[in-house]
């Protein structure tokens, strides 16, 4: 088993995704992904995974692009705050 990797920095910056109400999206929390913001199993082997998110309603989400939100996916400003 592998030891738990720092994320990387996919973008200093939120994603804006259009989501449904009801539907599980799957946040990338490694960096890794070619398919921001969402998984595309780049994590594997770095002791991240992805985090399921279901949408209470349809419209505009902002998630995390850096991966240092508190609030994930969701953006939480964090990204303001890296060097």
């Amino acid at each position: 088993m592998s030891e738990q990797q720092k994320p990387v920095v996919a973008q200093k910056a939120p994603y804006a995704v259009e989501v449904e109400a009801g539907k599980t999206y799957y946040w990338c929390s490694c960096g890794l992904s070619k398919r921001q913001p969402y998984c595309d199993g780049s994590h594997k082997g770095t002791g991240l995974s992805p985090l399921a998110w279901t949408a209470e309603q349809d419209g505009r989400a902002w998630m995390c692009g850096c991966k240092h939100t508190a609030k994930s996916p969701l953006c939480d400003g964090a990204h303001k705050h890296l060097p």
